[in-house]
């Protein structure tokens, strides 16, 4: 098995599959560290989840099941995932979260037209993972970004997050805490252990109180870059200079 460090954990994994090696290769690490997570699958666990769902290859199912297995663990180091394009800009994190095909990678592929690609990074394109530490929310890139190749192993600050619905005109507005926690509940994964469920409830608890949560209807356009990304760098209620 090789060594990786991915969201600031020590991850011993053995990747078969040309996917999962070529998207862990910048998360590789230092083969004497600790280990906090160690994901083994076994190849008749693979073959059943590949017999049921036969359109998927055996390198499609590693690829999927080792980062579901991943996100499950994430809980038990107070993370959680949550299905969203996650860009870095300014040093703070920017996500946005919506179903399948309503456009959150094409969005967050405008901040980086519009800022530049240097400027704004994709952290990831799919499942970025989310830690609580040291009273703060940090964005994870994972190996893990869904059909998208990009994601970038980098840690940044947790600044927002946007819920996006196609719209012929720009608008956004921030949401209450009941209607953002339906939402987030729709786009991250639940765990069915019960100790589980309460640790991710308690996160969310704590990211309510603290994060953001915005709802954007937008087009393709830089002006809809614009109008995010000056509401939702606004300094927080009681944040320092």
């Amino acid at each position: 098995m090789n060594i990786y460090k991915i969201a600031d954990l020590t991850v011993a994994l053995q990747a078969n599959g040309e996917t999962l090696q070529k998207q862990t290769l910048a998360y590789l690490s230092d083969p004497t560290r600790p280990v906090d997570i160690s994901i083994t699958l076994t190849e008749d666990f693979l073959l059943q989840k590949q017999g049921e769902n036969p359109h998927l290859s055996p390198n499609e199912c590693e690829y999927i099941w080792t980062g579901a297995e991943f996100y499950h663990r994430l809980l038990d180091f107070d993370g959680f995932v949550l299905h969203s394009s996650a860009v870095a800009y300014g040093g703070q994190a920017y996500l946005f979260s919506a179903p399948c095909g309503t456009g959150k990678s094409t969005h967050a592929s405008q901040w980086q037209a519009y800022f530049g690609e240097d400027k704004a990074v994709i952290i990831n394109d799919d499942k970025p993972a989310i830690r609580l530490i040291d009273q703060h929310f940090y964005v994870y890139g994972t190996p893990w970004s869904g059909k998208s190749p990009h994601n970038t192993n980098i840690k940044v600050p947790l600044q927002a997050i946007c819920f996006l619905e196609q719209s012929a005109n720009n608008w956004l507005a921030k949401i209450a805490a009941k209607d953002a926690l339906r939402l987030i509940l729709n786009q991250t994964l639940r765990p069915h252990n019960i100790q589980h469920m309460d640790k991710l409830l308690y996160l969310l608890d704590r990211l309510l109180r603290q994060i953001p949560i915005y709802k954007m209807g937008c087009n393709i356009s830089e002006q809809a870059v614009i109008m995010a990304y000056q509401a939702m760098s606004a300094k927080r209620k009681g944040e320092k200079n």
